[in-house]
């Protein structure tokens, strides 16, 4: 039997209130740092739906600093592609609709080919097309500034906030796990049961290992201790 919550999708939740805070104060922190730069390259409206998928960047940045879709290659090549086909889209397709529609399709297709997997860049990709005269006038520089820009300040702060703190890091390759007397699956392991889910997971392998090797430990002390 399915129950609402899995039909609804609620996870379990054993994050600290300590945790939801800083993430809060340090989704709040980068997107002032971005605030500026949009506001001064763009007009009101394409600032205004800009800021929206960066907005979205900051939620995955520091509220899921260890996630795949998080990851510096998603945040980068996410917008920027994603930036790129836009205003492709925009030039192109005469068709406001259907240049809206080609560039979130081909922006998604992309992300996924290209390993960079970022639902923000879906929303940039939307702007280049959507964002007004401003932004079109500005063809592919739109993607240097303020795409590129933006994300580098975002990257940058997220890297800068985690660092003091001792458990998060950004980049997900930074964390240091305590080491745990478990042999890890190889890397063709994990990538077969992957192959198997064939549905794309929101975890890095790093922490597909973690979990194993936490899982192991723990049926390990459990037969010690029922022995």
């Amino acid at each position: 039997m399915f129950s609402v919550r899995s039909l609804l999708g609620i996870e379990l939740d054993v994050v600290s209130w300590r945790e939801k805070v800083l993430s809060a104060v340090g989704g709040a922190g980068a997107l002032l740092a971005v605030f500026a730069i949009s506001h001064h390259l763009l007009d009101r409206q394409g600032a205004a739906m800009l800021l929206g998928s960066i907005g979205a960047s900051a939620v995955l940045l520091f509220a899921v600093p260890h996630g795949q879709l998080s990851q510096p290659w998603p945040l980068l090549g996410g917008h920027v592609l994603s930036a790129t086909i836009g205003v492709s889209c925009a030039r192109f397709i005469d068709s406001q609709e259907l240049a809206a529609a080609c560039a979130v399709g081909l922006a998604i297709g992309a992300m996924h080919q290209l390993k960079a997997i970022h639902p923000p860049g879906g929303a940039t990709a939307l702007t280049a097309v959507m964002g007004g005269a401003g932004v079109r006038s500005m063809g592919y520089e739109f993607v240097l500034q303020p795409v590129l820009l933006n994300v580098v300040v975002m990257a940058a702060f997220a890297v800068a906030f985690n660092a003091v703190l001792p458990w998060r890091r950004y980049p997900a390759a930074l964390i240091r796990r305590p080491g745990l007397p478990v042999t890890p699956p190889e890397h063709e392991e994990v990538l077969a049961a992957l192959r198997r889910v064939d549905s794309f997971l929101d975890i890095t392998e790093a922490d597909l290992v973690a979990l194993h090797r936490l899982l192991n430990a723990e049926r390990t002390n459990g037969l010690t201790a029922d022995g």
